[in-house]
């Protein structure tokens, strides 16, 4: 008894050069103009309307910022664009917004802002004349920059908020700015938000980083909307990461670190 293998006949290259050309056709026609299109991907316009009618394909390289552009795969050389299952697709790379933010900021080399832990101080937001010392930790996963910490525990008992580990914790994202980096950060269910900007201080180390943090609330509201802050990076050194951490909540400005304490300026009123 022989066993034979059922073999599918690939497409040849030019069936593979007219479904990337119509595939191109379509995700092109949500963009005012050709030429437009062609200036944001950086393609020769005479080149680019090769690929739309089918006569040639595009460098890896290029097919790659084709693929990037439009939140598809490399399927598109080999699938009608409909039938394609697309990635889910973030705000910040959507068409609409791609040249305003995309990828040119959310793209946070690690020489700019490396992964590890931080300790930061800044002042508090309601406690008058105290500050708030943390730990947060950044890490990149497909090629974006996040930061996660928990809120003070001091902060949610005063207040009456459940202080379990869930209730405080907070996360958000990195993104590059021209003079720094800013930071987005949110409790589930964007229950309190965040924004601050950071730009790196030349020390010896090249370790410290100082900015600003805002919070989400109302004019009137008591308490400080936007103060100033310090970040430290403590990398992965356990001393360091422990020593920080036996010292994480409310303190008055005598306990905070002393270049902390110089970065803050905490006799300057903040502008």
């Amino acid at each position: 008894m022989t066993n034979t293998v059922k073999t599918t006949k690939s497409p040849s290259p030019t069936e593979l050069r007219e479904v990337f050309g119509e595939n191109l056709r379509k995700l092109s026609k949500s963009h005012d103009s050709i030429a437009g299109l062609c200036r944001e991907l950086q393609i020769n316009r005479t080149q680019f309307n090769r690929y739309l009618s089918g006569e040639s394909f595009p460098r890896p390289d290029i097919l790659h910022r084709i693929a990037t552009f439009f939140g598809c795969d490399a399927r598109i050389l080999l699938e009608p664009v409909d039938d394609i299952d697309h990635p889910s697709q973030d705000l910040l790379h959507h068409p609409v917004l791609n040249d305003f933010f995309g990828q040119q900021i959310t793209n946070v080399p690690e020489t700019m802002f490396p992964n590890g832990f931080y300790r930061f101080s800044r002042p508090s937001f309601v406690e008058p004349n105290q500050f708030i010392q943390a730990l947060v930790m950044v890490w990149r996963v497909d090629g974006f920059c996040f930061v996660r910490g928990l809120e003070a525990k001091a902060a949610f008992k005063q207040q009456g908020l459940p202080w379990d580990v869930k209730s405080r914790e907070y996360r958000g994202t990195v993104m590059m700015q021209e003079e720094g980096i800013t930071m987005l950060s949110s409790r589930r269910n964007a229950t309190t938000c965040s924004f601050g900007f950071l730009n790196k201080v030349p020390s010896f180390q090249s370790n410290f980083w100082v900015g600003f943090a805002t919070r989400t609330v109302q004019e009137g509201i008591d308490g400080s909307r936007a103060v100033r802050m310090v970040f430290e990076h403590l990398d992965r050194d356990t001393g360091l990461i422990l020593n920080a951490a036996r010292h994480i909540g409310f303190c008055t400005e005598d306990d905070l670190p002393p270049f902390h304490k110089r970065l803050l300026r905490t006799n300057e009123a903040f502008k």
